[in-house]
């Protein structure tokens, strides 16, 4: 008889599975730590500073200065300034027009590059991306310059022609404003777009062809269709930074009268902060800009990720068949019980005690 022996088996050593464990938050750690200073903390900080309050003594604060809880004071204070609360109204307006403007026209551009009948697409990809690579700053003051007159071409020329625009007044300044946004944004929002597109397989294109759709039908039919996640995504990105609306205005100011330092809720918050040291109402105002922004994200995105009406009704449906299903089995058990109940009440004692000790 040969005994077969079995191969010593390999273990696996404790350090090398503990450094294994540890080398994944190594890795992350740098990330981590600038994720929690630079968005964590500033968080937290803000939100506990919307809660206190300082008090000065002197004119000036040269007596000394406290601070202390003030509950929600400072809320109260935001929600009470008109200037705020007429900001937060303006800006939804300027969401609702310049939003889907733009996304439309990121929309067509990026459908338009990825034509077939395209020519240098990568040539012009670069050239609508260019305005993104402009700082803000920067590009509103580009802006400024065609806008006042005496110094716009623009404008010069709408004169020559008997025309007399005004770009920077009351009125159409926060066009004016939606059109600098425009400008810069559709590019990187053509990128994302650009980006859903190439995931699409040739193979569905090669399907569309064969059963004789044209460009349109394939634009409206298939791409569009498929690339509703990346406008989901870009027309959040766009709520979010339409609140966050900060550089432009402020910039706009020193050019534009119509422009007050409450014009954006962000601006109204850097006024409060960095002009009247009221940084616990700045720091509320800059609270109510996040729940703004994200009340608005979150019903956008329930709206759009919300199921067809035939599947609705066909839930509806099957949750109603079960409940009617679980009501008549109870109703089936209970009466059920009652029939056993009845029919032991009407049997002899005797019976009833033979029956039992039968049962035992």
């Amino acid at each position: 008889m040969t005994t077969q022996q079995t191969p010593p088996a390999f273990r696996t050593s404790t350090k090398a599975t503990r450094a294994q464990k540890r080398a994944p938050w190594m890795l992350l750690a740098p990330f981590l730590a600038l994720f929690a200073l630079t968005f964590v903390i500033p968080i937290i900080s803000a939100l506990f500073q919307s809660f206190t309050t300082v008090d000065r003594k002197g004119l000036f604060g040269e007596d000394g200065v406290t601070g202390r809880f003030a509950g929600f004071d400072n809320y109260v204070t935001a929600l009470n300034d008109n200037g705020f609360v007429a900001s937060i109204g303006r800006m939804l307006l300027f969401g609702i027009v310049q939003v889907p403007v733009m996304i439309i026209a990121c929309t067509i551009l990026a459908l338009l590059l990825e034509s077939a009948s395209a020519r240098w697409p990568g040539f012009f990809r670069a050239i609508y991306f260019m305005p993104y690579g402009v700082p803000g700053v920067i590009a509103t003051i580009l802006w400024s310059f065609l806008y006042v007159p005496g110094l716009s071409p623009i404008v010069s020329l709408l004169q020559s022609m008997g025309l007399q625009p005004d770009f920077l007044g009351a009125n159409s300044v926060l066009w004016s404003i939606a059109n600098i946004v425009t400008w810069t944004y559709t590019g990187y929002n053509m990128l994302i777009i650009v980006a859903q597109l190439k995931s699409i397989p040739g193979e569905v294109y090669e399907a569309a062809k064969m059963d004789g759709a044209g460009p349109f039908q394939v634009a409206w039919r298939i791409q569009i269709p498929l690339i509703a996640p990346a406008l989901v995504l870009t027309t959040v990105f766009s709520i979010i930074g339409t609140l966050q609306l900060f550089a432009e205005p402020q910039i706009l100011s020193t050019v534009a009268p119509a422009i007050d330092t409450e014009y954006t809720p962000n601006y109204a918050a850097y006024t409060n902060a960095f002009a009247f040291n009221e940084y616990g109402v700045a720091s509320a105002q800059a609270v109510i800009i996040a729940l703004a922004a994200f009340v608005l994200s979150f019903t956008f995105l329930a709206l759009t990720n919300r199921r067809p009406k035939d599947e609705r009704d066909q839930r509806k449906r099957a949750r109603k068949g079960g409940l009617e299903a679980r009501r008549a089995l109870q109703t089936r058990a209970a009466a059920g019980s009652a029939v056993t109940t009845q029919a032991d009440r009407s049997l002899p004692a005797g019976r009833v005690a033979t029956t039992e000790g039968t049962e035992r």
